[in-house]
């Protein structure tokens, strides 16, 4: 079993967290405030810490942050997270005035290719970002097969987030590589899709599926 970081401890990043631990992987959660853990955390044996400290501490993290946000941060997070496999969850959009995204923030780039920019020696995936997290660490949740695509320059990285995938219960025939790491602008411009998708079905948990 890995030992597995999530920064962030929003609604993703508990997710992320509790699945992982579920499937008795040791975790860590990175927080602003790691002395005020979350129940949830608590309750599946999650610990808390600071955040260079869980991802020094990893084999692999997740970035669970505000895509919007996220390449400043990990930046400042570099030495801890020097030689790490980084899985980048996240999207960042232009948001309309009901909250909802209109559009990739820069359709010249993604988050995770500024991840990767300011961590050089990081080795960043792309994925799980095109679905609702209920379905990121429990994809028999849905009735219909899910997919997981993956992106990222470094194969051996892929591996790693593939090993993890599948212990949470992802198929391989549910699992979509799309290559380098430019795919994830296609990736996260699928993310334009929410609003309408909630009008259309409310909360319920949904996911990308590609037919084949």
């Amino acid at each position: 079993m890995s030992t597995v970081a999530v920064l962030g401890t929003g609604i993703v990043g508990i997710t992320l967290a509790t699945g992982f631990a579920r499937a008795g992987h040791t975790v860590l959660v990175g927080s602003g405030h790691p002395d005020r853990p979350q129940e949830a955390l608590t309750a599946a044996g999650v610990r808390v810490a600071a955040h260079a400290d869980a991802a020094g501490a990893a084999d692999v993290v997740f970035n669970a942050t505000p895509g919007e946000v996220a390449a400043q941060f990990l930046g400042g997070l570099a030495p801890a997270l020097r030689g790490r496999v980084l899985a980048d969850v996240s999207n960042a959009a232009v948001r309309g005035p009901d909250g909802f995204p209109t559009g990739p923030l820069d359709p010249d780039t993604s988050v995770a290719e500024e991840i990767q920019r300011a961590l050089p020696d990081t080795r960043v995936v792309k994925t799980l970002n095109t679905m609702d997290q209920r379905v990121m660490t429990d994809p028999s949740v849905l009735p219909t097969p899910p997919t997981a695509f993956l992106a990222g320059d470094d194969p051996t990285a892929k591996a790693a987030v593939t090993a993890l995938l599948h212990d949470v219960g992802w198929h391989d025939d549910w699992l979509l590589d799309l290559g380098p790491l430019t795919a994830a602008r296609a990736l996260e411009a699928s993310y334009v899709m929410l609003g309408p998708i909630i009008r259309r079905h409310g909360m319920a948990p949904f996911s990308l599926a590609i037919a084949h």
